[in-house]
């Protein structure tokens, strides 16, 4: 059988727990970084939803043009082949749909620059589950399935990520209907036609755009960071080895 640990040997085991108060005090605590990092769930969808508002209204004054003008549309290679386990992180559609987490392959291969994502880069799910992402992680490595969208000269990365958005449903039902295998979009799907709004309308309309997307790529990477901490000092406190004031300390320094 495989190494176990009985049910009569658990009952036997005993921990060292702090003291009630010493608990409560370590729950307000990481309590506190909670609460930012809820609110900075917040601020995306809000950031988010002003951004996609914005872009819809910007469409009544758009021109006609394949998504492959707007943007390149880069597959990713088999990255995860030989894998190192150190390294960067290799982006499959997991990562993308659930974050990072036991399965999640690391590779130190070097790549092009155009298979490498960077925390405000475009990832495109063209397969599977067919999802679109702002990736906020450190820099890691596009995995195949998966496309960089990098945007053509003059068009800002906030348009590539409203036009596929509003392209989404329709990528899915195409998806949908490949019922032999797994649904996926080809890429005479990205040269169809779509409405772009005019250069007039984007540059008028940058800074502002711009802005939604960088303040909601900043909030997901400070609540990555906080993440960490968080799940840092919970085995430490419970430990002993740190102490709750100098616990108390690190935190206000991060919010």
């Amino acid at each position: 059988m495989a190494p176990y640990v009985s049910l009569t040997e658990q009952r036997r085991l005993l921990l060292t727990i702090p003291p009630i108060e010493v608990q409560q005090e370590i729950c307000d605590i990481l309590g506190s970084i909670d609460g930012k990092i809820t609110a900075n769930g917040k601020l995306i969808e809000t950031a988010d939803s002003l951004a996609k508002a914005k872009f819809s209204h910007m469409m009544a004054d758009s021109e006609a043009m394949p998504l492959t003008d707007v943007a390149r549309f880069v597959n990713g290679k088999a990255f995860t082949k030989d894998a190192s386990g150190t390294g960067r992180v290799v982006v499959r559609i997991a990562e993308l749909n659930s974050g990072l987490g036991g399965s999640t392959v690391y590779n130190d291969i070097e790549v092009a620059d155009q298979h490498l994502a960077r925390p405000g880069d475009l990832l495109f799910a063209w397969s599977g589950s067919l999802t679109l992402h702002r990736w906020f992680r450190p820099e890691a490595i596009v995995n195949q399935h998966i496309f960089k969208v990098i945007p053509q000269r003059g068009f800002p990365i906030w348009c590539a990520y409203g036009l596929i958005s509003r392209k989404l449903d329709e990528f899915k039902a195409v998806a949908a209907d490949k019922a032999t295998t797994m649904g996926h979009i080809q890429r005479r799907h990205l040269e169809e036609l779509v409405d772009v709004p005019t250069r007039a309308v984007m540059e008028s309309n940058d800074d502002e755009m711009t802005t939604l997307w960088n303040r909601a790529l900043l909030a997901e990477q400070e609540s990555l960071t906080l993440g960490s901490l968080r799940d840092a000092l919970l085995p430490e406190l419970m430990a002993g080895r740190i102490r709750v004031k100098d616990a108390e300390m690190t935190v206000e320094e991060v919010l």
